[in-house]
This record gives structure tokens, sequence and C-alpha cells, in this order.
């Protein structure tokens, strides 16, 4: 599960806030005709759910759901390219991944259900970690290229910042991960998991 969203998402954290996508505008009227468009495509693969039911059609609407807060964030990025518009992208793709696995994890139950929702939502939260520190980097960076020496320092400890909020955020719900396949076990067996967990992630 971790794996398989992290490399779903991964490369469009690239692609979003590439300077290819940046300089990708569309008039107003593109717009206005790309929302229309979506919304119709939308309720078209809702209406094909129907044709399903349990968890597969939870699955079914969560994914054409993602897919359209994806569609509406890549075209409202096209329209006004910024940096809070391609990361919003980012922000859009990994909500539909975790909605979906979130859905998916419903085939589970038990504990295996509760580790499986702890990893889609670990993956989640390492790709908006690294995304929010990508886009708090990048406005350092442009603000150290274009200021004096000491608004430079200024900037550059904002970028490690971002970067070590980011690491602790990854770390934090890792551990949230592990803690919860403690819960396999009991007694001694769980203690000594839950404290192997904490060592690991420094807790």
């Amino acid at each position: 599960m971790n794996k398989l969203i992290i490399t779903a998402i991964t490369a469009a954290v690239g692609i979003a806030f590439s300077s290819g996508a940046m300089a990708q505008n569309i008039t107003k009227s593109e717009y206005k005709a790309g929302m229309t468009r979506i919304d119709t495509e939308y309720k078209s693969a809702k209406a094909d759910c129907n044709a399903m039911s349990g968890n597969a059609n939870d699955i079914c609407i969560a994914s054409a759901k993602g897919n359209m807060n994806v569609a509406k964030a890549e075209l409202e990025a096209g329209y006004k390219p910024t940096e809070k518009s391609h990361y919003n992208i980012v922000v859009a793709k990994a909500d539909a991944a975790f909605s979906v696995a979130k859905e998916k994890c419903d085939d589970h139950a038990g504990n295996t259900k509760d580790v499986c929702l702890k990893e889609a939502k670990a993956s989640e939260t390492a790709i908006l970690a690294d995304a929010k520190a990508q886009v708090e980097t990048t406005a350092a960076n442009k603000t150290a290229n274009e200021e004096s020496g000491e608004a430079r320092v200024t900037a550059n400890e904002k970028a490690t910042d971002a970067r070590t909020d980011a690491t602790a955020d990854k770390r934090d719900a890792n551990y949230a991960v592990a803690k919860e396949k403690c819960d396999a076990f009991s007694g001694d067996a769980k203690d000594s998991c839950i404290k192997d967990a904490k060592t690991h992630y420094g807790m």
C-alpha cells in the first residue's frame, strides 16, 4: 500500500513544480469550458459507479471525486499558474490517492485494516510534507537571490526549517504505522514492539 501510493504521486510533485507546467496559460473561456467538461465527466463516472455495490461502489466514487478534484486543480494551475496553484495539484493528487486507499482498506478488518489506514495516511503525509518543504524552499531561495546578505541568511534558515518540519512530519506518520502494527501483539511482545518503535523513530 505505502509504496504503491508513493509511486503514484511522487512523479506528480516534480511535474507540478516544473517550469514547463508553470508556462501553460489558458484563456478564461477555455477555463470555463474546462470546468464544464470536468463536471460532466464526473457525473458520468459517478453514474457508472451505480452499477457497482458495496465497497466497490465506494472505491469507484472516491476515485471519480479524486479525478475531478485533480482535473480542476490542473485546470486552475493552467489558468493562474503560480507556485500555490501547482502545489494545489500535488495536494489534490495526494488527497485523491488517500481517499481511494482508505476505501480499499475497508476490504480488510481488525488490525490489518488499522495498519492499512495508517500506511495510507503516512504516504499522504510524506508527499504533502515534501511538497510543502519544496514550496517554502523555493520561496526562500528566491528571496535569497533578491535580497541583502542578512536577508539571505534568514531565507536559508527558513528553507532549513521547512526541510526539518517535513522530516518530523514523516517520522511521526511512520511511527504511527509502526505503533499500529504493535497492536497485533499483546503483553510483553506488544510492549517490546512499541519500545522498539519509539527507539527507531526517536520518540
